[in-house]
């Protein structure tokens, strides 16, 4: 499979994917936390796709509904770690000076702290006991701000190689601000990095939030999300016999390739472009 039809395939299943947990309200053939519990740790069936686990939950319908809470965690901790990373590498990059000095040293601070923990710490001092949609908010928040020194280096790169453009120091000659500046001529070509970023984050975010859910500091049962499905496997003793609870992890695993795929080519197409200049 070439590149281009590998992301065809991959942007593809991303589309399904995304557009049956958008609608799992629909799809789902049960509520997600209904329990059958005559019919625990049922295999695949007509009845029930994907099996059932511990309480005779549908898996099916944890699966869908779950992903709500681990993409929309997900997706939204990349808008806030772009969103930060692009401003911070902005002014740093365009001011320069004592500003971008400090900015990059707590760049470097991040950058050198062991996420993983740095994320468990900050999420194990905050309140356990939260709902679920106070909970999927601070998981969010906290894996946005612990992710945007990255991009925020990679953005003032951008930004310091293109204030010394000739087009922009004549817009500067003619009295343009710093913001009309970074808004027509030096911003626009970060786009395409910061998108190919996205496809990298967005997949780690996921993660993230599952990996918060499993540990029990993310969202708590019985509201499905993949991270306590998983953990819940840890309850089933012959787990080769119900090899399909295993499906939030198969799920993840396919959302990570295709997002990687779909990044490659991204990331390829910009490379084979030269710098355009919006004079």
């Amino acid at each position: 499979m070439n590149t281009r039809s590998g992301m065809w395939a991959a942007l593809a299943t991303l589309l399904v994917v995304h557009l049956a947990i958008a609608g799992a309200g629909l799809v789902a053939p049960y509520d997600p936390t209904e329990q059958h519990r005559l019919q625990a740790l049922l295999p695949p069936s007509a009845q029930f796709p994907l099996g059932t686990d511990e309480y005779g939950r549908d898996q099916l319908s944890r699966l869908l509904h779950g992903g709500r809470i681990s993409l929309a965690a997900g997706t939204l901790a990349t808008a806030i770690s772009l969103g930060a990373g692009l401003a911070a590498g902005a002014i740093a990059g365009y001011l320069g000076g004592w500003i971008d000095e400090l900015l990059m040293r707590v760049t470097e601070l991040f950058l050198a702290l062991p996420w993983l923990y740095l994320l468990l710490g900050v999420r194990a001092f905050l309140p356990l006991s939260l709902s679920p949609g106070h909970a999927f908010l601070l998981i969010a928040g906290i894996i946005g701000f612990v992710g945007w020194a990255r991009p925020a280096r990679i953005v003032r790169g951008i930004v310091l190689s293109a204030r010394q453009r000739e087009y922009v120091e004549a817009a500067r000659g003619f009295g343009a601000s710093g913001f009309y500046l970074l808004r027509k001529h030096i911003l626009p070509q970060t786009w395409g990095v910061l998108l190919v970023q996205a496809t990298v984050l967005i997949p780690q975010y996921i993660l993230a939030e599952v990996g918060l859910s499993f540990v029990g500091l993310g969202v708590e049962q019985p509201e499905p999300s993949w991270g306590n499905m998983l953990a819940s496997v840890r309850q089933v003793a012959l787990l080769s016999s119900c090899w399909w609870m295993l499906a939030p992890g198969a799920l993840l695993a396919l959302i990570t390739l295709c997002y990687s795929r779909l990044g490659t080519f991204l990331e390829s197409q910009l490379l084979s472009q030269p710098v355009s200049y919006n004079k």
